[in-house]
């Protein structure tokens, strides 16, 4: 078997973790490829004699499994290198709160155990893809979570006019708006008031960012359907973000969305669900007086 490890940043803290991963995989003779810039930032914390490839990009990463070590973020900058290979991905948190990596840095051991004995799920979980404008972030126009048309902190506010399916759904006024995944539901989407979906649901969710309509509400769609935004009004200038990826777009750029012909294999231990990591991440039902 061979391991792809992939993150961004490691805290000194959490140096001890990353040499019993290293060691753990190599103890079962795990073949392992590492991200380039995350082996340099973390080579002190290899033991030695441990061998290991690395790689740079989607086209030299070969490996039956996929390791994300970081938070929630880190695995959206997986994306890029995952695409469509089908490869299964197990998120380690290394910080606080994570629903996507949802595997705490103490249960990295078990982890490894689970994988080679092939005791764990997979949940398909849907992706947004940017149809127009092509190239806006290079090759690279997916989204795990969700993509945002905000305005310039600078500038007033936006008019965005939605439609799905070519049929017209509002024009919101505000700060913009979020076009979710049931993945994304649980980000940014739920701080402005949109609901939580399951990551089985077959929906997106369109939620307006601090609209001057009170009585504007999110809106949950079909993920087949086909969504058009056009930003109108007096600014000729928005930010447009996926995921972590952001850029300045021309109002006279119209875009267009859909849902991505392949899924993020997202892998769950056997005692993990859904409904028991909101629970516990969101502390649903704890009471500091008790």
């Amino acid at each position: 078997m061979r391991i792809a490890l992939f993150g961004k940043t490691i805290a000194p803290e959490n140096g001890e973790y990353m040499r019993q991963l290293f060691m753990k995989l190599s103890d079962n003779q795990v073949g392992m490829i590492v991200y380039r810039p995350f082996a340099e930032m973390i080579k002190g914390y290899i033991p030695e004699g441990v061998q290991y490839d690395v790689f740079d990009s989607h086209a030299d990463l070969n490996a039956d499994l996929m390791f994300s070590i970081g938070g929630d973020g880190t695995i959206l900058d997986t994306v890029p290198f995952i695409l469509d290979s089908g490869m299964p991905l197990v998120g380690i948190n290394m910080g606080r709160l994570g629903f996507l990596s949802s595997l705490s840095k103490n249960e990295i051991g078990k982890a490894v155990d689970s994988v080679l004995l092939g005791d764990y799920s997979v949940e398909q979980r849907t992706l947004l893809e940017l149809v127009s404008p092509q190239n806006v972030f290079g090759d690279v126009r997916y989204a795990l979570n969700e993509l945002n048309v905000i305005r310039n902190p600078e500038h007033s506010l936006l008019a965005i006019k939605v439609f799905v399916d070519d049929v017209y759904l509002n024009t919101y006024w505000g700060d913009g708006i979020l076009l979710a995944t049931p993945t994304g539901s649980t980000a940014y989407s739920l701080s402005a008031g949109g609901p939580i979906i399951a990551p089985n649901a077959k929906n997106f969710v369109i939620t307006p960012i601090a609209t001057h309509n009170l009585t504007v509400r999110p809106v949950v769609i079909p993920d087949d359907s086909v969504i058009r935004i056009q930003v109108e009004g007096r600014e000729k200038k928005f930010v447009f973000s996926m995921d972590s990826r952001s850029c300045t777009l021309d109002t006279s750029v119209q875009l267009e969305v859909r849902k991505a012909g392949f899924c993020l294999n997202l892998v769950r231990m056997r005692n993990e669900d859904f409904f028991g990591t909101i629970r516990n991440k969101l502390m649903w039902g704890k009471d500091n007086r008790n």
